[in-house]
């Protein structure tokens, strides 16, 4: 995997948008950008993360963080060609694995939407958190660990199918990509639209605080949209039509740029 200087965007032009899914997810928890995205005309590239999408979560073991980054940055390096560039978004583990293209490949990185990035995650055994010091023990106590998904309105939700547990030692290298990735935030210039829910139950709001406080990217080039009600499947959630547009208008806006 080759690491590019910063600053070499030129003489490159937006010609698509990338989509991550997030851990233990699939293509269906994005989905619903899809029509939106395909309107601009932009070319819409969206891998399946190596591990995911398949009948068991034992699809999981023995994969980790460097296969989901080689599986992104395959499907970057190979839409951008010769002279493109792409927005990339990415939701939650996707948010990461986004920021490491931008840091590794900022020429072909125009943009960043990072969908509740998860710096700092509710479980106390993440990085960051009180008790991380105790996850690798946990991972020999427990070889695989229970999920369920969250949504503030079950109801009005697009319920997407996807794992219900994960492999212990899978989630312990998902917390070493996202080690890995707060320590290159200070790397990454591109352009960035963070998407968060103020009371998201997975990834703590103190994430984007410290998501703005630490990119490189100039002020006047980074946000974050809020959200009142949503949970963690900001895509699928209640508020699903407010976060589509809330993309649509970045994604215009970087056409225009």
């Amino acid at each position: 995997m080759t690491i590019e200087p910063n600053g070499g965007r030129n003489g490159r032009k937006l010609t698509g948008v990338l989509i991550l899914h997030g851990f233990t997810a699939n293509l269906e928890s994005v989905r619903p950008l899809f029509e939106t995205i395909g309107r601009t005309g932009l070319e819409l590239v969206a891998p399946l993360l190596r591990g995911h999408g398949e009948a068991s979560p034992d699809a999981l073991r023995g994969v980790t963080w460097h296969d989901w980054l080689d599986d992104a940055e395959l499907a970057l390096t190979r839409a951008a060609g010769n002279d493109g560039k792409l927005a990339v978004l990415g939701h939650s583990m996707g948010a990461l694995l986004a920021m490491q293209l931008a840091a590794r490949h900022p020429s072909l990185v125009d943009s960043l939407i990072l969908a509740t990035p998860p710096l700092r995650l509710s479980s106390i055994l993440a990085p960051g958190r009180p008790l991380h010091f105790l996850a690798p023990l946990v991972s020999l106590m427990f070889d695989r660990w229970e999920f369920q998904p969250r949504f503030a309105d079950p109801a009005t939700a697009i319920m997407p199918e996807q794992y219900r547990w994960a492999p212990t030692r899978a989630i312990l290298s998902m917390f070493e990509l996202l080690e890995a990735t707060e320590s290159l935030l200070g790397r990454i210039e591109a352009p960035t639209l963070v998407l968060h829910g103020r009371h998201e139950s997975i990834v703590l709001p103190e994430s984007a605080g410290m998501l703005m406080e630490g990119i490189g990217t100039p002020e006047t080039e980074k946000r974050v949209a809020w959200f009142d009600k949503t949970d963690h499947q900001i895509f699928c959630d209640c508020e699903r039509e407010e976060v589509i547009d809330a993309v649509s208008d970045f994604v215009s806006r970087r056409m225009g740029a």
